[in-house]
């Protein structure tokens, strides 16, 4: 029985796979059949859209070749058009052109007619020439028959009569413009002078060779000197400035001739007095940071100067320099200051000379750079800012100008005299350089004084703010010899018993006068 079951099972599924197989393929083939017929009604619909395109493309481009065949022939009409108007132009500058040579052959045979004529004219004066010359030669020879004398003779004597006039006009004339010049020469110098100094007013910083650091209070002095001066001797050591300290109340004193240095300790000492940690490892710490800090502060000072005179493209090297002489003094008279009215003295001047006021500014800033290193190096300060300049690239002009600021060397061009007029103006007028007033004066009586105790002087004047003394002397006492030897002497003794700025020019002044009246 259950056998029975099994088999009728089994075919039941035999059947059912058979049955699922036909009916799967009956599907498939039907389903083929669709996408057949599908797939040709695409493929038609396709060739019928690119049949579409063909045509609609074919008339797009017959439009496009209508139009571009239109513009053309437009091109085509115009460059004609143009053409036709260029070869009417043409036309009518030939044409031109054709007058013109027809007015220039026209012309030529007129040339060649006067020509003709000039030649016939030349030649008809040549004959009359030669005729003229014969009666000159017959005349000359009847005045040398009636007067006694050659033509050699007459021709001397006349020469020299008209050279000793000539000459006698001349030294009249040499004498007179020589004296006008002079006179006009002074007028102009003096209102050059006067409308510098008018024009600037500079301010002037008197520094000193000491300096004042207060302190907090009278503990400090204790911790600056340091267990057995140790602190006191490492400030001195690192700076090279003394410091002095005594009974000035809540104050030291740095005493230095070197301002830079000075400068170093003050900031130096008081960093560390605000500090607190005074010991010589701190000490040398802060000293050498000062000192970067200053280079770096001279620096930007000698950029503001060359900025505010409008020197431009000085070598970085002299910008340094020129920021030294903020700590260099002359006779109590700031170097940097004194080198800015120069400039702009030198620019003044140069304005009213018509001489280039940006060269005449740049010599003046320069004229003193030497100064910044000739406690440094050996020679004069001229000298040293010549060599400087020369070195860093200044064009021989200011080169020269530098060098003859103090006449170490001649005198070459205007903007030597400029820049050493406006050294001058600077150094030597009355507050330039701080003195007392009394001093100035003082000054300037001895130099009168030890000028007259020599025997022989007349009279002696000090002049230029004491830069020069001129003595008069008399003719009959004192020889030209003994007034050169008379000179030397009075320089040496002045040099011996006073002390100025500067130098100072002694000038011996010897007349011969004759007095006599016409009645």
């Amino acid at each position: 029985m259950s056998t029975s079951i099994i088999i009728a099972v089994l075919l039941a599924a035999v059947a059912g796979i058979v049955v699922g197989v036909f009916l799967r393929k009956l599907i498939i083939e039907k389903n083929k059949a669709d996408y057949d017929a599908q797939g040709r009604k695409l493929i038609n619909d396709a060739l019928a859209e690119v049949e579409r395109l063909k045509k609609e493309a074919s008339v797009q481009i017959k439009d496009d070749a209508y139009q571009m065949k239109q513009a053309a022939e437009q091109e085509l009409q115009s460059r004609k058009k143009d053409l036709i108007e260029e070869e009417k132009r043409f036309g009518q500058k030939l044409d031109q052109i054709e007058r013109k040579i027809d007015l220039i052959d026209k012309r030529e045979m007129e040339m060649l007619k006067k020509e003709q004529s000039f030649f016939e004219q030349e030649k008809k004066l040549a004959d009359r020439r030669k005729d003229l010359d014969v009666i000159i030669d017959q005349q000359r020879l009847q005045l040398e028959k009636i007067s006694g004398i050659s033509r050699e003779e007459a021709k001397r004597l006349l020469s020299e009569s008209i050279e000793s006039e000539a000459k006698m006009e001349s030294s009249k004339a040499l004498v007179r413009i020589e004296n006008e010049t002079k006179i006009e020469a002074d007028r102009r110098a003096k209102n050059i002078i006067a409308l510098a100094i008018s024009r600037y007013a500079g301010d002037y910083v008197a520094e000193k060779t000491v300096s004042v650091v207060p302190l907090p209070n009278e503990e400090m002095k204790g911790r600056i000197i340091g267990r057995e001066g140790r602190n006191i001797r490492a400030i001195e050591a690192a700076t090279g400035i003394d410091i002095i300290i005594d009974d000035t109340p809540e104050a030291v004193i740095l005493s230095g001739f070197n301002p830079v240095r000075r400068e170093v300790a003050r900031q130096a000492l008081e960093r560390l007095i605000v500090d607190g940690r005074i010991h010589p490892a701190r000490i040398e710490e802060i000293v050498e940071k000062v000192t970067e800090e200053l280079e770096i502060s001279m620096r930007e000072v000698g950029e503001q100067a060359t900025f505010d005179v409008g020197a431009h493209g000085i070598n970085m090297e002299l910008i340094k320099l020129l920021g030294r002489l903020k700590y260099r003094t002359s006779y109590g008279q700031n170097m940097l200051q004194h080198s800015l009215e120069v400039a702009y003295l030198s620019g003044i001047i140069a304005s009213e000379l018509g001489v280039n006021i940006k060269l005449a500014k740049r010599a003046g800033l320069l004229h003193d750079i030497g100064k910044a290193v000739d406690h440094e190096v050996e020679g004069t300060h001229a000298a040293l800012g010549r060599d400087l300049a020369k070195k860093y690239g200044e064009s021989p002009e200011i080169v020269h100008a530098i060098a003859a600021h103090h006449e170490d060397i001649p005198l070459e061009s205007l903007l030597d005299i400029i820049v050493r007029s406006a050294d001058a103006l600077s150094g030597a007028r009355p507050g330039a350089r701080k003195e007392m007033l009394e001093s100035y004066v003082k000054r300037l009586e001895d130099l009168e004084q030890i000028a007259t105790s020599f025997e022989g002087v007349d009279k002696a004047f000090a002049i230029q703010a004491g830069r020069e003394i001129r003595i008069g002397v008399d003719s009959g006492d004192v020889s030209d010899t003994e007034s050169v030897i008379l000179s030397r002497d009075i320089a040496k003794k002045i040099e011996k018993e006073l002390t100025y700025p500067g130098q100072i020019k002694v000038t011996v002044i010897r007349e011969t006068r004759a007095v006599e009246y016409a009645k």
